[in-house]
């Protein structure tokens, strides 16, 4: 999440909740990072960086608050963990332009997004860094999966795509799988690969390379009954379910547009904001029949009331048994009942900011480790490092023996 400041309850539906299932699933078979993203927070709002600091206390003030549990999961931040942006360099270097300036969203936001410079680099580039967040805690041999609604998985698509071209590029190729590559006489004539047993290791990681460049990993791994392993693994997206929340406008619930509910917020403010919030328009009078489907309250009501109160609002709308004021009222009551205790747990943790750092300080070292495995193996795979040592460490003894010589001598 961006540090824009204290969450609402539409963050807590769209993503916490399903963050706090995840983590605590049953079967205990999710590894979860949940970060800061203080550098995303640039890419748009570069010009005054004052607040990101506390921003970012608030967010992890308001994770805790919902649930999420250190000892589950790694809460951290983005710039702690600084492989972020050296595999967003890396990544960026094979990304085709057209791809970046074809994202929906980037297009929408420079249509209409007036007061701020969006022609930047890092607003165009950042697919790659959100890419680059994603892979680089995902293991080859493991599933990588990231919970996501419908409306973003696009985003998770172009890292797919930015993924399977950095894998056709710098898959792993070693003595053994040339081997393999060079029995398979029809397949290596197909695709014209000219290697023998005394082809140079590079010259015929070339000659593999391009041929995995027309068909893809997958097609080459199929083709040549061969394991390869690939670099970094393609993300998943995970189809959450996420409950239809408006803000009190009926719009989308957006702190920009003023139409929220914050996880902080008080009882008095709760009661003050639902009581003049959009219902259904056709109940322009207390007599006139409205339909609960088409009110934002009654979205509410959903995620807040129990049955029997649900079903009262639910037939009173139809009916014009009951008025706006009075069923927005009944359902503020049961918000505040729900959000009593999520505001208690933020209260306890404000009161302990050095407690927060702490945990953020102790989730960024813990992710580091991840992000340092793949960027050792990432390294590796793009600049061959570990095969031009042991190449040097066995050559000719007086290649050795030689020493630096100062300058000037």
């Amino acid at each position: 999440m961006r540090p824009t400041g204290r969450l609402h309850i539409g963050h807590y539906f769209g993503a916490l909740q399903n963050w706090n299932k995840l983590q605590n699933d049953p079967q205990n078979q999710y590894e979860c990072f949940f970060f800061i993203a203080d550098w995303h927070a640039l890419t748009s709002d570069y010009a005054d960086t004052s607040a990101v600091a506390q921003n970012s206390i608030e967010i992890a003030i308001d994770w805790l608050a919902a649930g999420l549990d250190p000892e589950k999961s790694t809460l951290f931040v983005q710039s702690a963990v600084p492989e972020h942006a050296e595999l967003h360099l890396l990544l960026s270097m094979v990304t085709p332009l057209g791809w970046l300036e074809r994202v929906p969203t980037y297009k929408e936001a420079l249509d209409n997004i007036k007061d701020k410079d969006l022609h930047t680099y890092g607003f165009l580039g950042y697919p790659v860094l959100q890419c680059a967040d994603i892979v680089i805690y995902g293991d080859p041999e493991t599933e990588l999966i990231v919970p996501v609604g419908e409306d973003q998985v696009s985003h998770v698509e172009i890292s797919r795509e930015i993924v399977r071209r950095f894998n056709n590029l710098y898959v792993d190729i070693d003595e053994e799988f040339i081997k393999c590559v060079s029995r398979s006489t029809v397949e290596v004539n197909e695709f014209n690969i000219v290697i023998n047993a005394d082809t140079p290791l590079d010259v015929a990681r070339s000659e593999i390379r391009r041929a995995i460049a027309e068909i893809g990993v997958e097609n080459f791994r199929q083709k040549f009954e061969v394991r390869l392993k690939a670099v970094l693994r393609e993300p998943e997206a995970m189809l959450t379910h996420t409950p239809r929340i408006p803000g009190l406008d009926g719009r989308k619930m957006s702190k920009s547009y003023g139409n929220a509910i914050t996880l902080s917020e008080s009882d008095e403010s709760i009661r003050a904001k639902t009581r003049v919030m959009t219902t259904d328009p056709a109940r322009k009078r207390r007599t006139d029949p409205g339909n609960p489907d088409i009110c934002p309250a009654y979205d509410w009501h959903k995620l807040f009331s129990p049955p029997d109160t649900l079903a009262w609002a639910a037939n009173g709308c139809r009916t014009a048994g009951i008025g706006c004021i009075e069923c927005k009222s009944a359902m503020a009551e049961n918000l505040i009942k729900w959000i009593a205790p999520v505001r208690q747990r933020r209260v306890d943790y404000e009161q302990q900011p050095e407690r927060v750092l702490e945990i953020l300080d102790t989730g960024s070292k813990r992710a580091r480790m991840v992000a340092q495995q793949t960027m050792d193996r990432v390294r590796e795979a793009v600049f061959h490092w570990s095969d031009k040592r042991a190449e040097i460490a066995g050559g000719p003894r007086e290649a050795k023996q030689v020493k630096n010589i100062p300058a000037g001598s």
